[in-house]
């Protein structure tokens, strides 16, 4: 008789602990930020526009103490919501000729978005902190001599401590992709979790358009 097998639940393989205040806490104790990115059409740029930029950028790069990662999301247009709009026009509409147009137009629409790959790109950056190994000890220490409550008081205020040193870097990094022409939003809690369900759950959006 075959062993059972031993499964582990898919919380073992990501190293997320929480996201608080935005703020996502890994299992190894560090910290990170993801803010987002806009993005700009770098090839309708003048050749001295490009060079200024690129500039910008090695300059933003070069002056960061701290690591940085930077993510690309792309994905497949997700053109669902717009066909059920159709579809809603499609039924109050009065005139036969309207609604063969509009039935057409759905039928190009699905094609389009079936047959080729209609791609949405988001741009991320995620900003690190590791709390000291001081701060780590602190930690340790008031939970194995204080008491439930002062424990819980003490994590609080080491996570705002931790929390500002990061907002520092993050707002580092916001001022120097402003002077590269970059418009960027810190990700709150909401945001982050929508991010990581979406990139763990891929297939969610990927589920075919059914025809009428």
């Amino acid at each position: 008789m075959s062993s059972p097998v031993n499964s582990k639940p898919s919380q073992d393989f990501v190293p997320i602990k929480e996201v608080r205040d935005g703020v996502i806490t890994l299992k190894d104790g560090s910290m990170r930020s993801i803010v987002m990115v806009s993005s700009l059409n770098f090839s309708l740029k003048s050749v001295d526009e490009q060079t200024s930029i690129i500039m910008q950028f090695q300059s933003f790069l070069n002056a960061l103490d701290f690591s940085i990662q930077v993510f690309i999301e792309s994905k497949r247009i997700d053109i669902r919501p717009y066909i059920a709009l159709l579809e809603e026009r499609y039924k109050v509409q009065l005139t036969d000729l309207l609604k063969i147009q509009i039935r057409e137009y759905i039928s190009y629409v699905k094609d389009l978005t079936e047959n080729r790959n209609i791609m949405k790109k988001n741009f991320y950056v995620s900003i690190s902190y590791t709390p000291t190994i001081l701060n780590a000890k602190k930690g340790v220490m008031s939970s194995v001599f204080g008491g439930s409550k002062d424990n819980a008081q003490e994590k609080n205020l080491t996570f705002e401590q931790n929390r500002l040193q990061l907002e520092q870097r993050v707002g580092v990094v916001q001022q120097g992709l402003s002077r590269c022409g970059l418009r960027s939003q810190l990700l709150g809690t909401d945001e982050v979790v929508e991010l990581f369900y979406k990139l763990f759950n891929p297939g969610e959006m990927e589920k075919p358009i059914k025809n009428n």
